[in-house]
């Protein structure tokens, strides 16, 4: 199965071509003939499976014809990262057509992204809250809307987006195709998607969980000794990307400190920097500048780099959801990676939701050598499966993404110990 099966516009495969695709994803198989025939689509599926492309290029091709510089398409996503994600796979897609696309959102002046839709683009990517500005004083017209699509839906209804949705979606016209993504689906989710839907086709890929190429491991520790830990994995562990995972601003901007004073190459990653700061640190990361992002929830949200080895939840996340996302930064397209979870004991109920989500029992390991003072991680979530029982075999050498390179210290890794849970 390749591109060819979809007899896109030879522009658009040019464009396939460029950006070196050749064989679709399950969701891009599935989801892109029913994008093409017109209907409504909910596809639920992780992030890291090709879910931009699935809607992206039936919506190119629809474009094609038709008129040109007027705002045909409208694109919501819950971050300026993933608008400039799907922005630029926007670009390389239609390089070979008239077809413009621009991005709308905060944290930025207005005045650029008021120029390029006075120019005129047939596709706008926007966050709620600018769009909704710029709706207020008149600077985009959205009554020619054709196709909207509702991107990673789950996560605009965490960061509290689902009013500014409604209100942005009575202002569209009624006859449109509507593309509804999201990773899971909490009933707020689904009350939005019964409601603006009209007929639509279900596309699901695997569970609502985690890529099944991920692995996932606990860590039991006291919350004193967490650094310590993670600093004596990094030094173990053969890695691509890192992306560690904390649970407030401040944390993220103190960790990545430390781990900078130790010779690390890392950025940190949260809420309240500049956009421009932002983006700096995410081209970094994803080039290869830095190693290590130290990373919030919500500034981690969209981050597209495939060579992400390890997620390392140094806080556990609040909800069940809030995990699915973060691992899915790892295992994209495909690839293996790993995720490492540090686990105190007052995180039992999330430890139990997380693996009532996953059908199975996280892996509890504990680091050999590693001084744990009078904590004892064998004693921490003690799970009564069956199947937790069954001794299990010493690790694997870790798996990554194919661009491993040892941290300081990698020549000298000892594998971890897994123990009974």
């Amino acid at each position: 199965m390749n591109f060819e099966q979809f007899s896109f516009d030879a522009r658009i495969k040019a464009g396939i071509k460029a950006a070196g695709y050749v064989t679709p994803t399950p969701i891009q198989a599935k989801a892109i003939p029913i994008v093409l025939q017109g209907h409504d689509l909910l596809g639920l599926a992780q992030t890291g499976t090709g879910k931009t492309a699935a809607f992206l290029l039936p919506i190119l091709q629809r474009l094609i014809r038709g008129p040109l510089r007027q705002v045909r398409v409208l694109i919501i996503t819950p971050t300026r990262e993933l608008a400039e994600q799907i922005y630029q796979a926007s670009l390389d897609f239609s390089r070979k057509t008239k077809i413009r696309s621009t991005t709308v959102y905060g944290g930025v002046s207005k005045r650029p992204q008021e120029a390029a839709l006075h120019r005129g683009v047939e596709i706008v990517v926007a966050c709620p809250g600018r769009l909704l500005d710029l709706m207020g004083d008149g600077s985009i017209n959205l009554s020619q809307i054709e196709v909207l699509v509702l991107d990673e839906a789950d996560r605009m209804c965490d960061m509290g987006f689902l009013p500014d949705i409604r209100r942005i979606i009575k202002q569209l016209p009624t006859k449109r195709q509507t593309l509804f993504f999201s990773a899971t689906m909490p009933n707020d989710i689904r009350k939005l998607a019964d409601t603006i839907l009209n007929d639509p086709v279900t596309v699901q890929i695997g569970r609502i969980a985690p890529a099944q190429t991920v692995s996932h491991a606990l860590f039991p520790v006291p919350k004193t000794l967490r650094k310590k830990l993670l600093l004596a994995l990094l030094q173990r562990t053969a890695t691509g990307r890192v992306l560690v995972f904390t649970r407030t601003k401040r944390r993220a901007h103190t960790l990545a400190l430390d781990l900078a004073k130790r010779g690390y190459r890392v950025i940190a990653l949260q809420g309240n920097m500049r956009q421009s700061r932002r983006q700096q640190a995410i081209d970094g990361y994803r080039n290869g500048k830095y190693d290590i992002l130290v990373a919030t929830d919500i500034a981690a949200r969209g981050i597209d780099v495939t060579e992400i080895s390890h997620v390392i939840n140094f806080d556990i996340p609040d909800t069940v959801d809030a995990y699915t996302h973060r691992i899915g930064r790892t295992g994209r397209a495909e690839q293996t990676g790993e995720a490492f979870t540090f686990a105190m004991p007052d995180d039992a109920d999330m430890v139990r939701d997380i693996e009532k989500t996953l059908k199975t029992n996280l892996e509890r390991r504990r680091l050999p050598d590693f001084d744990y003072g009078d904590f004892n991680p064998e004693t921490q979530f003690q799970s009564k499966s069956p199947q937790s029982k069954q001794k299990q075999n010493a690790p694997k050498a870790t798996r990554g993404s194919g661009h491993k390179r040892p941290y300081r210290g990698g020549s000298k890794r000892k594998p971890y110990r897994r123990f009974k849970n």
